[in-house]
């Protein structure tokens, strides 16, 4: 059996996105528990992963000259090397000798002698020549590219958008590690009773600069502990958590989150709502699967009792609800999620130009769908996790032309937003705040 060291779990992960396109966070936390990894590893572990994946264009410049035949190397193989330039550059802290034998020893593992003796020689090829140089790159974009690990037409879009000073600032932040950011449930505990309690777990745990109900830490797996189980707090990023405070909910509101799952918002909205008064929020899904996760999160947060979870296509909701059914909904669509490039790097890689507006089109069908469900004077919130205009403010800009009956409100604030980039809107990037990128508007049903 292979030792199963946190550089061999993360090329077995890496090989795996690669080949199955799966989301890095999903499955590093899967190998996390299966493996029982301690916080040291857990740590580790994550930092590779996340680090080859944002740095992959970066890493593949500076191997480029040492690889012969690299469209026949096996994407295990392609990953090892990866995996040990990446700690090259960016770990200090970590001995060569340490990175060269263990890389050694997973391509015997992986592969066979020979396989070894490749890893080994190429490694040592760099080693002796040196990083190539890239500021000698001549064009900017491509420059820009290489260096940040972001596709040339992305970065040539952002900066069409943002200007070169912004996307500059933008693209070096990304590659930076994720905050790790939780969301205390208010139905059981206020934030200035659970930081003290939580700070012995997770020392560096601080206020969320943005969230009124967020804490903070640098890095760290905070999903585990007593308190996590008992719901008293949920992982949510800190940007995602202005959603539901600007649906300014009321104990007796009825609710629709149109686009729910896997429910982090659902469950935050749901802590405004009291089932006595008969306030209710509806959930809906396309799969079953993700209805039956909206349930399970809305159990472990105690907030069971207000959220009603549904599968069914919210373009679909005429068929199931009638019109000024709903006081306040939250769109929160499906979109190209740019915004989570520093959590989710992978999702840079695969965006395509088209994207923005075939998604663009789903966001408004969306809109246009629940906008009837809506009471007259209540409001209506859309929400993505993305930087481009395109889903954003064209988006809005778009629907109220079809809906005049719509107007555009404020979005309300817990907190100051000193970087928001898009008033009346929310428009925040990954390097305002160093969390996620993410766009909020209001609009209110006039009669």
């Amino acid at each position: 059996m292979p030792k199963k060291t946190p550089r061999y779990l993360a090329v077995e992960i890496l090989t795996t996105i690669t080949k199955q396109k799966s989301y890095s966070n999903l499955a590093l936390d899967q190998v996390i528990k299966k493996e029982h990894l301690n916080p040291q590893d857990a740590g580790f572990l994550t930092q590779l992963v996340y680090g080859v994946i944002q740095h992959e264009y970066n890493l593949d410049y500076y191997l480029k000259p040492f690889i012969q035949k690299p469209t026949k190397m096996a994407v295990w193989v392609r990953q090892v090397l990866r995996t040990a330039v990446y700690q090259l550059v960016y770990l200090d802290r970590v001995p060569e000798h340490a990175i060269f034998y263990e890389a050694t020893e997973i391509a015997k593992q992986m592969g066979h002698v020979g396989t070894a003796k490749l890893v080994t020689a190429i490694l040592r090829n760099l080693q002796r020549t040196g990083l190539a140089d890239l500021n000698q790159i001549e064009s900017p974009l491509e420059r820009l590219s290489i260096t940040y690990s972001v596709p040339e037409w992305l970065v040539e879009k952002l900066q069409a958008d943002l200007g070169i000073e912004k996307v500059t600032q933008l693209l070096t932040t990304i590659n930076q590690p994720a905050n790790a950011s939780i969301r205390v449930n208010t139905r059981l505990n206020s934030v200035a009773d659970l930081l003290p309690q939580l700070q012995e777990q997770f020392e560096n745990l601080v206020p969320s600069q943005i969230a009124s109900v967020g804490l903070v830490a640098q890095g760290g797996h905070l999903a585990s502990g007593p308190a996590f189980e008992a719901g008293s707090y949920t992982i949510q990023d800190e940007s995602s958590m202005l959603v539901a405070p600007s649906l300014q909910i009321q104990p007796t509101d009825q609710v629709l989150d149109a686009c729910a799952a896997p429910g982090g918002k659902s469950t935050h909205m749901a802590t405004y709502l009291d089932a006595q008064q008969g306030g209710r929020l509806v959930a809906l899904d396309i799969h079953d699967h993700k209805v039956r996760l909206i349930e399970q999160n809305a159990k472990r947060l105690h907030v069971e009792d207000v959220i009603e979870a549904q599968a069914l296509d919210a373009r679909k909701i005429s068929t199931k609800f009638a019109a000024e059914t709903f006081d306040k909904i939250l769109v929160d669509a499906p979109c190209s999620g740019l915004g989570l490039m520093r959590r989710k790097p992978e999702i840079k890689y695969s965006r395509q130009p088209a994207d923005f507006i075939n998604l663009q089109k789903i966001q408004i069908a969306l809109l246009n769908a629940v906008a009837p469900t809506l009471k007259v004077g209540g409001q209506l919130t859309y929400s993505t996790c993305t930087i481009v205009p395109e889903e954003n403010q064209q988006v809005i800009t778009a629907f109220l032309a079809q809906h005049p009956e719509f107007t555009v409100v404020p979005v309300p604030l817990e907190l100051p937003l000193t970087q928001n980039q898009a008033t009346p809107f929310v428009q925040i990037y990954p390097d305002d705040y160093q969390t996620d990128g993410f766009f909020i508007a209001c609009l209110q049903r006039k009669a």
